[in-house]
């Protein structure tokens, strides 16, 4: 657990679901409450436990846009003590240097620097389309949209994509100054009625055939739920190979995204299987957003003055992580004013997160 002493807040990195997750949320707290921390046993339970080449690039990052002093910051250490300084809006460059994920860094700095004093634009290089991480286009069609219905204003825009092993994919992010009092929170318990279901198939520096099974597979098995698809062929650029179903469902107050990604040795109709399949389990729920974005818009909600509730289709453990990583903060942190999260529901059923004084 964590316990604050002599100004410095500890944190457990093996709590809950024990991934890089806690030192991302730790990073942008830190920066956006300028509450220096400790964090211990960093993804102790994993396979390759400690610092990955992707979360020190967050940690550099965090790092770079407020000059803070870092110790502990090196590939498999599970020990980091970051203690920022003001965040400073500017032009910033980073690369990763793997296929890691371009969108987990850029969720890192990216409500920081909309909360400073001016503009800044950030270019991130490495993987836009990864596993386990938002793709750019969950990004720009899912979390910027929400981001931007609380008051953040931004564009973001994809250079080229990165895919796995490769990486070399480029995002860029041109992100303008909002003030935290002016942020509005939002209930959101009901989606409303299916409007419609668009998306892409996409493929890279591969045969457009492919691109066409993972559309016919991804349209055929909607069919079968009784439900139909505009779904556009497009040609991505990268300088790798990779494949790519993004299914976007609008409803008449919110909207969900899926997404399934091609690998050496998996079926294009697999690809399409995956998005199919996130989306038809989200339809069977009550949900109002995803499971993903619900732990992902939890740290802007908490920060924004007055309530918010919103109804998720799966509690997860990141978002009960979350939770836990935020509790700290806003528990040390005196001037945000009292905070509190509620999570009805229970462990991978639909749910309801209550935020508010």
């Amino acid at each position: 657990m964590s316990t604050v002493k002599e100004g410095l807040l500890r944190i457990d990195g093996s709590f809950g679901e024990g991934g890089g997750q806690i030192l991302r949320s730790a990073l942008s707290l830190s920066l956006l409450t300028n509450r220096a921390f400790e964090i211990e046993n960093i993804r102790a339970g994993r396979e390759k436990p400690g610092l990955r080449p992707q979360h020190l690039a967050a940690t550099a990052a965090a790092s770079k846009i407020s000059d803070a002093t870092v110790e502990g910051a090196s590939l498999g250490s599970g020990h980091l003590l970051f203690s920022p300084r003001a965040v400073k809006p500017a032009h910033y460059h980073f690369s990763i240097g793997t296929a890691g994920a371009t969108s987990l860094v850029l969720q890192t700095i990216f409500l920081p620097l909309a909360l400073a004093s001016s503009a800044s634009k950030v270019t991130i290089s490495g993987g836009t389309h990864t596993n386990w991480s938002p793709c750019f286009h969950y990004l720009s069609e899912i979390w910027l949209k929400f981001l931007q219905k609380i008051g953040v204003k931004a564009k973001l825009s994809l250079a080229k994509c990165g895919f796995y092993p490769q990486g070399g994919g480029e995002i860029s992010a041109e992100i303008l100054p909002t003030s935290a009092q002016n942020l509005r929170g939002f209930q959101l318990m009901e989606r409303g009625e299916l409007k419609s279901i668009r998306g892409i198939s996409a493929v890279a520096n591969l045969p457009e055939s492919i691109a066409l099974r993972q559309r016919d597979r991804a349209i055929k098995r909607l069919r079968g739920l009784g439900l139909s698809a505009d779904i556009e062929i497009q040609h991505l650029s990268s300088v790798g190979k990779g494949t790519l179903v993004f299914l976007l469902a609008e409803f008449e107050h919110s909207r969900a995204a899926y997404f399934g990604l091609g690998a050496i040795g998996k079926r294009a109709e697999r690809v399409a299987d995956e998005a199919v399949d996130g989306l038809e389990d989200f339809l069977k729920t009550r949900g109002a957003v995803d499971e993903h974005l619900a732990d992902q818009i939890l740290l802007p909600l908490a920060l924004v003055p007055g309530p918010s509730a919103y109804r998720t289709s799966r509690i997860t453990r990141h978002l009960l992580t979350n939770t836990y990583v935020l509790e700290q903060f806003l528990d040390a942190h005196k001037d945000a004013g009292p905070r509190e999260i509620k999570i009805e529901g229970n462990l991978d059923e639909e749910g309801v997160v209550h935020i508010g004084p």
